[in-house]
């Protein structure tokens, strides 16, 4: 006689083995990320994407420089972003990013800076409609670029179940003079595995850039330092920059470092943008001794450089959250003529630009 089985245990069963299934599809799913892990080398060249320039650097002479964080052209006023706060992972249709991307290349344009250090460029990003952003911006005008990933993963899965999916992003920096040589410097990392294998490697791209009649380099450090990881984190990676720029001031080389510092400069006056929200990303104040003496952090506070992520922009909302965390370390041979930050309206981006320009000599 065969034993009759209740229908409660049927369906227990059932569940079990659904259950194992699922567990057996995240263990081959993590294996598989730890197999495919991106692990670059702690230097490793740079990837060369443009060959043209127009002139030559001079000491003495005025050389304009322009940094910009386009939020890989998908962070514009009608976004959030999950990660501060919001609920979205990406634009809504291919052409915010194109209408985004084509704004930016207008500001290239229309400004048309000898340097350029762009931060979160996507080559490849399921982010941003797989649109190759490196290739547009480094295919207008006559310049030199190079590129280096910061984030490499053919899957991100989360925020779930909307997950990020494939991103290939990084730094691109622009200049319209030859270029010796270029390197990506890998920064210190501030996950540990699983976390590692689908977040980004942060990084520096250094070029060196011969300065004409001089016998010297003007050196160009691109950086976008970590954003959601604690401050102590963020200052690590502050090291490997100091220690590099002070080498090279060293050697008698002229030194501009921009970018994305993610951190507020310390002489930002704390009234302008006061810390409201403390419940996500929070751009801490960054210790004055990662400055060097001698040298100088430059910037402009009259304008936010970057805003909160947790809501669609509307200008006339009071209850932004601002910060200042975008601008430049120059070495004390780098004779610094003005700074100001483009008000952009954070149309395009949640970034603003900040040009500034110098001449090399003291």
């Amino acid at each position: 006689m065969t034993k009759k089985v209740s229908p409660f245990k049927m369906i227990l069963a059932i569940l079990l083995r659904i259950v194992i299934v699922i567990l057996i599809a995240v263990v081959l799913f993590f294996a598989w990320l730890t197999i495919v892990e991106w692990k670059p080398a702690d230097i490793e060249p740079a990837s060369q994407i443009g060959t043209k320039f127009s002139r030559h650097y001079r000491e003495g002479e005025g050389i304009d420089v322009l940094s910009w964080n386009i939020g890989y052209a998908a962070l514009g006023e009608t976004e959030d972003f999950f990660m501060d706060g919001g609920t979205k992972v990406r634009p809504d249709s291919a052409d915010v990013v194109r209408d985004n991307l084509s704004a930016i290349g207008s500001l290239l344009g229309s400004t048309d800076p000898d340097i350029v250090f762009f931060q979160e460029v996507d080559s490849s990003s399921k982010r941003s409609y797989k649109i190759n952003e490196v290739e547009y911006l480094a295919g207008l005008g006559d310049r030199t670029a190079y590129y280096a990933l910061n984030y490499s993963c053919p899957y991100v899965p989360y925020p779930f179940p909307v997950t990020l999916g494939k991103v290939n992003s990084g730094l691109l920096t622009l200049t319209n003079s030859p270029v010796d040589h270029a390197e990506r410097y890998q920064l210190s990392l501030s996950y540990s595995w699983p976390v590692r294998m689908a977040n980004l490697k942060r990084c520096l791209l250094v070029e060196s850039v011969p300065v004409e009649g001089s016998g010297k380099e003007l050196i160009l450090v691109n950086m976008h330092l970590e954003a959601y990881a604690p401050l102590e984190a963020k200052e690590q990676q502050t090291y490997l920059l100091k220690k590099i720029c002070m080498d090279e001031y060293e050697k008698g080389n002229y030194v501009i470092a921009g970018g994305d510092w993610n951190m507020t400069f310390p002489d930002v006056d704390p009234s302008l943008y006061p810390i409201t929200e403390t419940d996500n990303y929070v751009a801490e104040v960054m210790d004055p001794e990662l400055c060097p003496d001698g040298w100088s952090f430059i910037f402009d506070q009259s304008v936010p450089t970057c805003r909160l992520l947790n809501k669609p922009y509307d200008k006339n909302d009071t209850n932004t959250q601002y910060y200042v965390i975008d601008g430049f370390l120059v070495s004390p041979n780098v004779n610094v003529q003005g700074v100001q930050t483009l008000d952009m309206g954070f149309v395009n981006s949640d970034h603003n630009p900040v040009a500034m320009t110098v001449v090399l000599g003291e």
